[in-house]
């Protein structure tokens, strides 16, 4: 098959074809005659690799796992003990970045101060993202990946919740909300934040149907034609950059107590983590034995938290910590009576918090994150195939991981968690470093999490954590957030003073324009109020606004691929496994040999069979033609004849 057979711009291009007894057979079965071949490809890729013609097959695949010094592939499944203790490792890897979004949402929602509504969001939360997580490795991408909350959602809901109609009221003395001339309203706590809870979840279960329609369609391969990694750079880093205020409020409540978590994050992630700290474990070969094992660079955020809390206590119990002003917050009692009044078992379920209101000025600014985790995901997927020693994800598996990861997010948004998931780069990295890629270890950790959400207790516990402490995990997750944005620089060239001048003004633009805004909130007065609501929204969501500057300039400012980056940023995934829909790892348990027996499961996008190429319509009909002038040629020859 010649290159003029694939659309430019698309990759991991799924090449089976249908025999008339509805068989699947691959490259290496069959030869593939180009005079019969028609626009075959994927409707999720981005760059024009041509499939191998050789598919790896098992034994290769476990010689790949193997030189990668994996313990553990895609596929295996370790004994049960060990298969916990894998998961709780991923679990503790996440856990502080899960944990900082409904606390931080509970702030927006006016509910920082209700310790049991966040006790009980909290919950809600790490139960979805079990769930989720299990989705994600049982159906969707079928690959080792924790699903836990996505930060991109912050700034859209702060944005949201700094409209005028949903800003916090005021307060009696006696916890009573007022009315704004100062008398006693007939709303109670309780409305507030609900009221506000059920608008953020309409705006996510709108958003997530969007995600579910580009995972079930293949609409992502049109997408990520027009995204590059200039797009990528302010999008991202705009993320971390615009909460500085949201950081800023749990740090200033003791700067000590958040400098040493954040320094002794710095102290094991940075400067310890060479060091192997010796441990008894168990191998199938070796058996019971003392190995050394990373554990600073594994679990720093985890170690700093555990210290960081045990100091406060210790502080507590000495009574170094005031019990009044900003302070009172570093002490561990402060909250202790949350444990208490949640109850042991805690069952979310859909419209707990009220029916979800639906407004188009929550629906835009919860959109605005999808994209961007959408994008996100997709290279988490690439990166987690790579590290996994598995071939990269073909275009069913892409769609079906978008598609999962979109309806995780509609049942978040049912349930009020508050927020929606999306796949977790630390995890995937820590495979590097663990030698654990087994799917089987990662769908632990999601019955982990769904059962530490499921015990009430556990969430009450986790909300105790002082708020300076909070505050430093925060600071290292948001940074995080942002290097990740920053780190795609590499595919571009910074020579060139187009690629510095659109990348820089997006940034400096991206945090401009919704500080304005936030200072100016009657800026807009178009007449029409729900209008009003929803440029107010988009215009204070710092990654929108960076985002669609970039993305326009980077799309109709000339400038070559390589200037752009698009030619690296499309490479990134290895030619050579392009054609993955050779390996079982990306089928769907039991239901795919019945599916290859259907012949219009072809044509479906999110299933394993999936071998149909939408095409761009302008070449097809440019190849249409060209076909027919052929024929026409040859009648002519044969009329002369």
């Amino acid at each position: 098959m010649s290159r003029s057979d694939f659309t430019p711009g698309m990759e991991h291009v799924n090449v089976a074809f249908s025999d008339s007894e509805g068989d699947v057979t691959t490259l290496k079965q069959r030869q593939i005659d180009t005079n019969k071949s028609d626009v075959y490809g994927v409707c999720c890729a981005s760059s024009g690799h041509v499939p191998t013609q050789t598919p790896v097959g098992e034994e290769d695949d476990n010689a790949h796992v193997k030189a990668l010094g994996l313990e553990y592939g895609v596929d295996d499944v370790p004994p049960p003990h060990l298969c916990l203790v894998f998961g709780l490792q991923q679990v503790l890897l996440s856990i502080s970045s899960t944990i900082s979004i409904p606390l931080v949402v509970s702030g927006n929602i006016c509910a920082g101060d209700m310790e049991l509504v966040k006790s009980e969001i909290m919950s809600t939360f790490l139960v979805m993202c079990g769930t989720c997580t299990i989705l994600q490795c049982v159906i969707g991408v079928r690959l080792p990946i924790i699903q836990g909350g996505c930060h991109k959602f912050l700034p859209a809901i702060a944005a949201l919740m700094a409209l005028e109609r949903w800003q916090c009221p005021d307060l009696g003395t006696d916890g009573q909300v007022l009315n704004d001339d100062g008398s006693n309203s007939s709303l109670t706590r309780t409305d507030v934040w609900q009221m506000r809870m059920r608008e953020i979840q309409g705006g996510i279960m709108l958003a997530s149907l969007v995600q579910v329609f580009v995972g079930c369609t293949g609409f992502l391969g049109i997408l990520l034609q027009f995204l590059g990694p200039i797009t990528i750079v302010p999008t991202i880093s705009l993320v971390g950059l615009s909460l500085t205020g949201v950081a800023l409020n749990f740090c200033q409540k003791h700067w000590g107590i958040t400098a040493l978590t954040v320094g002794l994050v710095f102290l094991f992630a940075l400067y310890m983590r060479n060091i192997r700290v010796p441990f008894p474990a168990y191998t199938r070969v070796k058996g019971c034995h003392m190995t050394r094992y990373p554990i600073f660079k594994l679990l720093p955020v985890f170690l700093a938290v555990v210290i960081a809390w045990s100091f406060c206590a210790i502080l507590t119990v000495t009574n170094v910590f005031p019990t009044e002003g900003d302070a009172r917050f570093a002490r561990t009692d402060v909250k202790l009576s949350v444990v208490d009044s949640a109850n042991w078992l805690f069952f979310p379920y859909p419209g707990q918090w009220g029916l979800p209101t639906i407004t188009i000025a929550s629906f835009m600014a919860m959109l605005a994150a999808t994209i961007t985790s959408i994008i996100e995901s997709v290279g988490d997927y690439y990166a987690c195939a790579r590290i996994s020693g598995a071939a990269q994800p073909p275009a069913h598996a892409i769609n079906r991981g978008i598609a999962i990861e979109g309806f995780g997010s509609l049942i978040s948004g049912a349930v009020g968690s508050g927020g929606a998931t999306t796949s977790y780069s630390q995890n995937v990295g820590a495979i590097g470093f663990t030698k654990v890629a087994s799917r089987a270890a990662f769908i632990t950790a999601g019955v982990i999490f769904l059962f530490s959400g499921l015990i009430g207790k556990v969430g009450a516990v986790l909300t105790m954590m002082p708020d300076p402490v909070l505050g430093g995990i925060v600071v290292i997750s948001f940074g995080m957030v942002t290097a990740v944005g920053l780190s795609t620089l590499s595919y571009i060239d910074l020579s060139s003073g187009r690629n510095l001048c659109i990348i820089g003004s997006s940034l400096l633009i991206g945090l401009m324009v919704p500080q304005y805004f936030s200072k100016n909130p009657q800026a807009i007065n178009t007449g029409n109020e729900d209008l009003d609501q929803v440029l107010t929204v988009l215009l204070r969501t710092s990654m929108f606004v960076g985002g669609m500057l970039a993305f326009f300039l980077d799309n109709t400012v000339p400038g070559t691929d390589e200037e752009r980056g698009i030619l690296q940023w499309r490479k990134q995934a290895d030619p050579s496994s392009a054609n993955g829909d050779h390996t079982s790892i990306y089928d769907i348990p039991i239901i795919t040999p019945l599916l290859r027996k259907c012949r219009c499961s072809r044509y479906v996008p999110f299933l394993p069979t999936f071998n149909f190429r939408v095409g761009s319509p302008v070449k097809y009909l440019m190849k249409k033609l060209r076909r027919n002038k052929g024929q026409m040629a040859d009648t002519r020859q044969d009329t002369k004849l």
